[in-house]
């Protein structure tokens, strides 16, 4: 195991958070438990998945496997936008929990607003029950605007400890950063090296990287980790994962910061999902 020390971020439920964590999607099956057990033997600490990733049961043999004690894990996972209402969220928990053979998670966001439903709320609410239940630690939200974020902490008096949004130096969020931080929310990142985009190819990063003698990943990821943001890379390869682990050891310069800060776009959303519209069920 490669001797990285991750520091920990505080939430606002007094839980900590590793500041940078394993994303899990399309990780399934055999192959998935191979490359999450990887990455657990190879230093990660924050494992997120989802109902809907099919891979929980995956995600639970790969701790197993992995041979790191439960306690020293954070595992995530998200309530499908399927199941918002009260009774079904707290049905589908139990099921997450059945399918990693789990006791408990460190963490259960809701995945998806989706306002056209009018649900969000009340998923909320069954989150917050579970967490009383002592089904999971920590509850939070994934892909929550503003607007839904004051909603739910107005309707029920309980913040988030998490809102998990699309978050990569084309589209870095700024406004969402701020109202998240302001409310005592940690604000985590998917996609935080631009899925299926130019980012990984991009010159102003690469001059950043070359002068560092770091790759060009490993500078988006710090970018993110000075940011006060918890990226979720995914990587199936041992080395790449190592490598993405690697960022503790270096800083940017305001000048770096401010040359990536450039690179935001405002149509920088790499699939054009926003929450406002978009929707997962």
């Amino acid at each position: 195991m490669p001797n990285i020390t991750i520091p920990d971020a505080t939430l606002n439920d007094g839980t900590t958070l590793p500041k940078i964590g394993f994303g899990t999607y399309r990780l399934n099956g055999a192959a998935g438990v191979t490359g999450m057990a990887s990455a657990i033997q190879n230093g990660y600490r924050l494992l997120d998945s989802a109902f809907n990733y099919e891979n929980e049961g995956a995600l639970g043999e790969a701790i197993r496997k992995a041979g790191v004690p439960r306690a020293q894990l954070r595992v995530t996972s998200k309530l499908p936008g399927r199941h918002h209402h009260f009774d079904e969220a707290i049905t589908t928990i139990e099921e997450s929990l059945y399918r990693a053979q789990l006791d408990y998670y460190d963490i259960y966001l809701i995945h998806w607003p989706n306002p056209s439903k009018g649900l969000y709320v009340e998923a909320w609410r069954a989150l917050i029950e579970a967490r009383k239940r002592g089904l999971v630690r920590s509850i939070g939200v994934c892909n929550f605007l503003p607007a839904h974020l004051e909603k739910i902490i107005n309707e029920t008096g309980v913040a988030p400890a998490i809102n998990q949004v699309e978050l990569h130096p084309y589209f870095p969020q700024a406004e969402q950063r701020a109202f998240d931080k302001a409310h005592g929310i940690a604000t985590e990142a998917w996609s935080p090296l631009g899925r299926a985009n130019q980012l990984l190819l991009d010159p102003t990063i690469k001059t950043i990287a070359d002068r560092l003698g770091k790759s060009i990943p490993q500078v988006i990821l710090r970018w993110q980790v000075q940011l006060d943001v918890v990226p979720l890379p995914k990587a199936a390869n041992a080395q790449r994962q190592i490598e993405n682990l690697s960022i503790f050891d270096f800083e940017l310069s305001t000048e770096d910061m401010s040359r990536i800060a450039t690179l935001a776009r405002p149509d920088g959303r790499t699939f054009d999902q926003d929450p406002a519209r978009y929707e997962e069920f």
